[in-house]
């Protein structure tokens, strides 16, 4: 039998007061918990963008940031990214960097889904070639920042809250520009 996923409980100012398992916590009345996002940028500048599969629990089938997820209690944040970054597009990260450490949401999607997440957002480039887990990433795209900024605009229900929220201040901190070669 598999040990089901455990996400870190936190209070209000971010401190550790438990664990839960992951399937029990993206319900009605989410706690808040512990999460990360991370933007993946290509040599000129452009973001990896990922369309979530279908079946993920949370947002199936929307665009969002390259990758996201949640540490295990007790493990370091960039190591969960790492971690995460392997399981999902399969290769390792370069120049890992926390760009928004005190982002936070609450969504609720239209099955009554709800996020409530304390998410650090990070930017990276990729160690070598990728190849996406197919349980987690149904299409994967490179784009221009910019470019993105005017979709999540024009078509907000196309993409992760998460992305919308965090996008105009990634793009702000100018978090995109410092990872260009």
């Amino acid at each position: 039998m598999m040990t089901p996923e455990l996400v870190t409980l936190v209070n209000e100012a971010g401190v550790a007061v438990g664990s839960a398992p992951k399937f029990s916590v993206h319900r009605e009345n989410t706690p808040l918990h512990l999460a990360f996002s991370c933007h993946v940028l290509g040599e000129a500048g452009q973001v990896l963008v990922t369309r979530r599969a279908v079946v993920k629990q949370t947002w199936p089938g929307v665009w969002s940031n390259s990758f996201c997820g949640h540490p295990a209690p007790g493990e370091m944040m960039e190591n969960a990214v790492r971690r995460r970054c392997q399981q999902e597009l399969g290769t390792g990260l370069t120049h890992l960097k926390c760009v928004l450490p005190d982002f936070r949401y609450r969504a609720v999607d239209a099955s009554g889904i709800e996020e409530n997440e304390l998410c650090p957002v990070f930017v990276a480039r990729l160690d070598g070639p990728f190849t996406p887990n197919a349980d987690e990433i149904a299409q994967w795209e490179w784009v221009d920042p910019f470019h993105l900024a005017q979709a999540v605009v024009h078509t907000p229900f196309a993409f992760s809250p998460w992305l919308v929220e965090q996008l105009p201040q990634l793009l702000e901190s100018g978090a995109f520009e410092g990872n260009r070669r």
